[in-house]
């Protein structure tokens, strides 16, 4: 299975430093801060940011502008017809010249998943993959090790489930023909922060560790998965501007990709350590 644009390793070394405190300290110690490098108006940015080597892409339920990184400026525009089936994208990674979406049918019950595939340069849906049934409702996307690695939120009010609230979200490994590997729930202390809603956002940093977002809060949790056990490990708190939702992480650049839902802007940060 290829594998997400620019995958090859933190090149950062303060996005590296960064990370690599807050793993020392443990969420009580003083954490870092994502510093805010660059802004893109961009009126498509409600759910996420996916990013490739010359662009960004701004995502929103069923829309998405193509943008270029250098200028700004929106290069290309997909959006689905009146009354089509795509209703709620979330977080993107692109791979090769293929952008893969999480998607469900929030806030409709029962949860219902899938990942929506687009042509990048083209911008035009090539295909859906249906994910298994009873999941929960699919937020965000990585690929890494021959694996897809999916989160399956779920919710306390609006578009949840009965009997299940944000502690049964769960991140899921696929194998490259999209069958369960293995599965891990997320550290009570993250689900509190998640203020009833869920995990908006992932991507990989290394070999073990990931930054994940929640919906609202301006905050990126530092997760490690465990040696043994089935529950990931809170390593970090970071502090960003960013109020939840999809991120992306830009590998050549060593930047991290977010959004700022209320002003419909694409944000730009290294993270750095405190002083």
């Amino acid at each position: 299975m290829p594998s997400a644009s620019g995958s090859t390793g933190v090149k950062t070394v303060a996005m590296g430093l960064a990370l690599g405190a807050a793993s020392a300290c443990g969420p009580a110690a003083a954490q870092p801060r994502a510093q805010i490098v660059q802004r893109y108006a961009a009126p498509e940015a409600t759910q996420a940011v996916a990013v490739d080597d010359r662009f960004f892409y701004a995502i929103g339920n069923a829309v998405i502008g193509k943008y270029d990184k250098r200028s700004g400026q929106r290069v290309a525009r997909w959006e689905e017809r009146p009354g089509g089936r795509i209703a709620h994208l979330n977080s993107g990674i692109v791979i090769g010249a293929e952008l893969h979406c999480a998607h469900s049918n929030y806030p409709e019950t029962p949860m219902v998943s899938s990942i929506e595939v687009f042509d990048t340069a083209r911008m035009a849906h090539l295909r859906s993959v249906p994910l298994p049934v009873g999941l929960g409702s699919a937020t965000w996307i990585d690929s890494r090790d021959g694996s897809w690695w999916v989160t399956f939120a779920h919710y306390a009010g609006k578009g949840g489930e009965p009997g299940k609230g944000p502690e049964a979200t769960r991140l899921v490994q696929f194998d490259p023909e999209w069958r369960v590997r293995s599965r891990w729930s997320f550290p009570a202390a993250v689900v509190a922060r998640w203020d009833g809603m869920s995990s908006s956002g992932g991507t990989w940093v290394d070999e073990r560790r990931l930054i994940t977002t929640g919906h609202h809060a301006p905050e990126l949790y530092i997760l490690e998965l465990p040696a043994s056990g089935a529950e990931l490990a809170l390593r970090g708190i970071v502090a960003i501007e960013s109020e939840g939702q999809g991120i992306a992480f830009d590998r050549g650049a060593g930047l991290l990709y977010s959004i700022q839902r209320r002003t419909r802007e694409v944000l730009a940060s290294k993270v750095i350590a405190q002083q």
